[in-house]
């Protein structure tokens, strides 16, 4: 069988300036202290939400940034402040798309292309894929937050064997109703980044989607439910 080369996309938002300044793994990275940061480290205090960071002069294009650590209200409110994360590449806001049908690991049937009138939430992910395990943990915060409305249908989709998710499912618990043997799903949609997130509206369409892994991920796929909750709502309470 053909290899198929999968890219695993992790992106971290940050705003630092009005102006572009370069920050990689050969940036200086440093806290107030002054102590400097190996990639890894500042990468990961980044990516758990508890630091921001700042260049000590935005006019450098070689400038240093300096860590700082965030208050909670801070880290609060700062996925709002953030920008949206990209749209994929696999799919248009707004347009129609075709669903599937289904088994989930349990051999439970998910008819998805009859779920119309329901908000689907897709999540195509891989055991192997850090960035989509480092985010298992909010993804199950996310659905209990909408465990008491059964219009709101959780749906991860794996690339991995049966057997090797059910082994990976025994250590770490994910809260979506679990597709294994996903990749000809994947496919379906030209999906080759993961984590790959999309939302459906009520009426089939795209109403969000994202690949990769920015900080604020979560948060917009948590608001953009809500959004379409409350647009269920009014549209009920007009009627």
């Amino acid at each position: 069988m053909k290899s198929l080369l999968i890219l695993v996309a992790c992106v971290i938002t940050l705003s630092l300036s009005a102006q572009k300044l370069k920050l990689d793994e050969k940036s200086i990275v440093k806290d107030s202290s002054g102590t400097v940061y190996p990639y890894a480290v500042w990468q990961a205090l980044l990516m758990k939400g508890d630091y921001s960071i700042k260049a000590e002069d935005p006019k450098n294009g070689h400038t240093a940034f300096l860590l700082v650590h965030l208050s909670d209200a801070q880290k609060q409110a700062r996925p709002e402040r953030m920008e949206k994360p990209r749209e994929s590449k696999f799919f248009t806001t707004g347009k129609e798309i075709s669903l599937f049908n289904t088994r989930d690991i349990d051999n439970n049937k998910l008819n998805l292309k009859e779920a119309k009138g329901n908000i689907i939430v897709l999540n195509f992910w891989f055991i192997n894929c850090g960035p989509c395990r480092k985010e298992i943990p909010d993804l199950n915060a996310l659905v209990d937050s909408f465990q008491t409305n059964e219009k709101v249908v959780f749906v991860a989709v794996a690339l991995d064997k049966k057997t090797d998710l059910q082994n990976f499912l025994e250590k770490m618990h994910f809260k979506y109703k679990i597709v294994d043997d996903g990749r000809f799903i994947a496919d379906q949609y030209g999906i080759h980044l993961y984590p790959t997130h999309v939302i459906v509206d009520t009426e089939g369409k795209v109403y969000f989607h994202t690949s990769g892994l920015a900080l604020n991920t979560v948060h917009w796929i948590k608001k953009s439910i809500q959004e379409l909750l409350m647009k269920e709502e009014k549209t009920a309470s007009v009627h």
